[in-house]
C-alpha cells in the first residue's frame, strides 16, 4: 500500500459556532493522507485522481457551513472513501488557522482517520 498525499489545500469556509463566523467566514487549510494500492501502469484509469479528490473536499468545504471543523473534518473523509473506490483508508486534517481564541494561536487542528 501506498499514500497520495494533498497537503495545504486553502479554502475561504463559514464554519464555527460565532454568528461573525458564519457572516464573514475565514481560511481554512485541509491536508489529506489517501492510503491505496497503487499501481504499476502509468494510467490514470488505475489509481486515485486526486484532481477529482480536491474538487470534492473544495465543494464540500466552500459549499456547506459546520458548526465544527469535526463535523467537517468527518464529512471529508466519508466523501474521499465514497467517491474513490482505490483508496482503503483515509486521514483528514483541517487546520483553522485564525479560530476566534482569547490569545495567541499559531493553529487549531483537527485529524481524523477512515477506514474500509
Amino acid at each position: 500500500m501506498a499514500s497520495i498525499r494533498l497537503e495545504g489545500l486553502r479554502f475561504h469556509g463559514y464554519h464555527g459556532v460565532f454568528e461573525e463566523e458564519a457572516r464573514f467566514g475565514a481560511p481554512f487549510v485541509v491536508d489529506l493522507v489517501l492510503e491505496a494500492d497503487l499501481p504499476e501502469t502509468d494510467d490514470l484509469a488505475a489509481t486515485v485522481d486526486y484532481a477529482r479528490v480536491y474538487a470534492r473536499v473544495a465543494a464540500v468545504v466552500t459549499g456547506t457551513r459546520y458548526r465544527l471543523i469535526e463535523a467537517l473534518a468527518h464529512r471529508i473523509a466519508r466523501d474521499a472513501l465514497a467517491e474513490e473506490p482505490l483508496v482503503r483508508a483515509v486521514t483528514v486534517r483541517v487546520h483553522k488557522p485564525h479560530a476566534p481564541l482569547p490569545g495567541v494561536v499559531g493553529d487549531v487542528v483537527v485529524e481524523v482517520r477512515h477506514a474500509r
